[in-house]
């Protein structure tokens, strides 16, 4: 995603000063409030936004104030919504956000405590939907770890464009438990399994449907196979499977009639 290594260093760096302070803040249970103050500084300090001109929680959505918005130009790149440190996030409390971001055609949200953030994509569908796409404890990250270090990178003033965002979601999309457990109950994978079960056991008879529901009942957790996540992935597989399907019937038709260079027509 092409973060330069200055940025990571400065992000690993940061992090490592505002470690103690967040786990000092987890102790004392502070406000809401206090914590949106810890949350400023970190997306001045770690992610190098300007404090006085690009982060700002003076950003009004239908006379109701977002608790941070981070702009530069006139841009509005993200919303913030903050929660209490002492608090467990639930995907509902960024509902606020994602409605803010759906109302002014904002497409990424953050929902954080001070020591877990969350980002999600905002989707302009009917009705509007979210996607979780990096979760990670800042309090105890790993800061070795070039893969998240360069997924927080990606929502820095330097790393942050539309092409990088899309890239982290993509990439996240494709390997998120939810898009996995959805792989595993496609078609293509219940006849492969069903075809490698036949081979070991030839003698017994492999239903496709009982296959499919000792994978997603007994293998997988009910989370992975449940719910708005869950639905979101396998929804997204099938558009996946339709495009790639689309795609190859292409290169196969251009490969079937190749197109032919122009040549001057003879005098």
């Amino acid at each position: 995603m092409g973060i330069s290594k200055k940025v990571l260093t400065r992000i690993a760096a940061e992090l490592k000063k505002y470690q103690p302070v967040l786990a000092d803040a987890k102790r004392r249970d502070i406000s809401e409030s206090d914590t949106v103050v810890i949350i400023t500084d970190m997306l001045a300090d770690v992610l190098g936004y300007d404090k006085y001109q690009e982060i700002t929680s003076e950003f009004a959505i239908r006379g109701t104030y977002v608790d941070l918005a981070v702009r530069v130009g006139r841009d509005i790149r993200f919303l913030v919504e903050v929660k209490s440190i002492g608090t467990e996030l639930k995907d509902a409390h960024v509902k606020q956000a994602i409605d803010y971001g759906a109302n002014q055609g904002i497409e990424w949200a953050i929902l954080t405590n001070g020591v877990n953030w969350r980002i999600y994509r905002i989707l302009f569908k009917q009705p509007i939907e979210k996607t979780l796409i990096f979760e990670a404890d800042l309090s105890t990250l790993n800061l070795r770890d070039d893969d998240a270090l360069t997924c927080i990178g990606t929502l820095s003033r330097e790393g942050f464009t539309q092409s990088s965002m899309d890239a982290l979601a993509q990439q996240k999309q494709a390997t998120n438990k939810f898009t996995v457990a959805a792989i595993l109950l496609s078609e293509p994978v219940i006849l492969m399994a069903r075809r490698e079960l036949r081979r070991l056991y030839p003698a017994v008879r492999i239903d496709e449907d009982v296959l499919r529901s000792v994978i997603a009942d007994e293998a997988l957790k009910r989370d992975v196979v449940d719910g708005e996540d869950a639905k979101a992935a396998q929804d997204e597989i099938k558009r996946a499977a339709r495009s790639a399907k689309r795609q190859k019937a292409k290169a196969a038709a251009e490969a079937e009639n190749p197109k032919t260079s122009s040549t001057p027509a003879s005098v």
